[in-house]
């Protein structure tokens, strides 16, 4: 449509209106020029406790905004999210968003309220394949479960995320709290959701692996930063 208005320009016959106009549709078509990352978490990332404003996807798109890296973040987290709300909602916002990245910040809930690990794995495999087969590339956020869920059910918990990323051949962050989850002042007064003083530091944990991916390093997974 813009190659039509500047025909017209040369010719002569185009008003000052309708250039104004043209200018605009180019400018838009521009702005809009942009690869979408779409994150699918729970109240971690959905900011639960604190000004979404300090969350760290909102963290994320300053940082991206800073940077001058035309990257589009959508954040379609929801506070109590499971791995089944997630795999359910993923097809529409797939289509809706057209992401070329995925980060996938879920589980936690599934852990809290004793899911088997083998249905949270079976989710999260079904995740990746959806996405995959759109050609969108997923980033895995690990989690764990802290020990007074027994042995047993904390180990084969954490072994799902390598697992996943391992068969699946997706970049894994395997526990996305670490840097803040014993950190004084960095957990809210539940002990599950960190505080706002916390942000900064989940992104830099998430940072050097999806800047990674966003860049297009197809060794991303032989990088010792983003690891499975």
């Amino acid at each position: 449509m813009a190659a039509i208005f500047f025909r017209y320009l040369g010719s002569g016959f185009i008003s000052r209106g309708l250039l104004l106009i043209a200018l605009f549709y180019v400018a838009g078509a521009k702005a809009d020029e942009r690869d979408t990352l779409l994150v699918l978490g729970d109240s971690i990332s959905a900011a639960y406790g604190i000004d979404e404003r300090e969350g760290w996807v909102q963290l994320l798109r300053d940082r991206l905004a800073e940077q001058g890296m035309p990257v589009k973040v959508v954040n379609a987290s929801i506070s109590g999210e499971t791995t089944a709300g997630g795999l359910a909602r993923l097809p529409r916002l797939l289509s809706e968003h057209s992401p070329a990245w995925l980060v996938v910040e879920l589980g936690g809930n599934d852990g809290l309220r004793g899911y088997p690990p083998r249905a949270l794995q079976q989710n999260l495999v079904q995740m990746v394949q959806l996405a995959r087969a759109q050609g969108t590339e997923v980033l895995l956020l690990g989690m764990q479960m802290p020990p007074n869920y027994g042995k047993a059910y904390t180990r084969a918990f954490a072994a799902v995320f390598p697992k996943v990323a391992e068969a699946e051949q997706v970049p894994l962050v395997p526990f996305f709290l670490e840097t803040v989850a014993l950190e004084e002042g960095a957990m809210q007064t539940d002990g599950i959701h960190p505080t706002a003083k916390a942000q900064p530091a989940l992104l830099e944990h998430v940072w050097p692996c999806l800047e990674i991916i966003l860049k297009g390093n197809e060794d991303v997974r032989s990088d010792s930063l983003c690891t499975s």
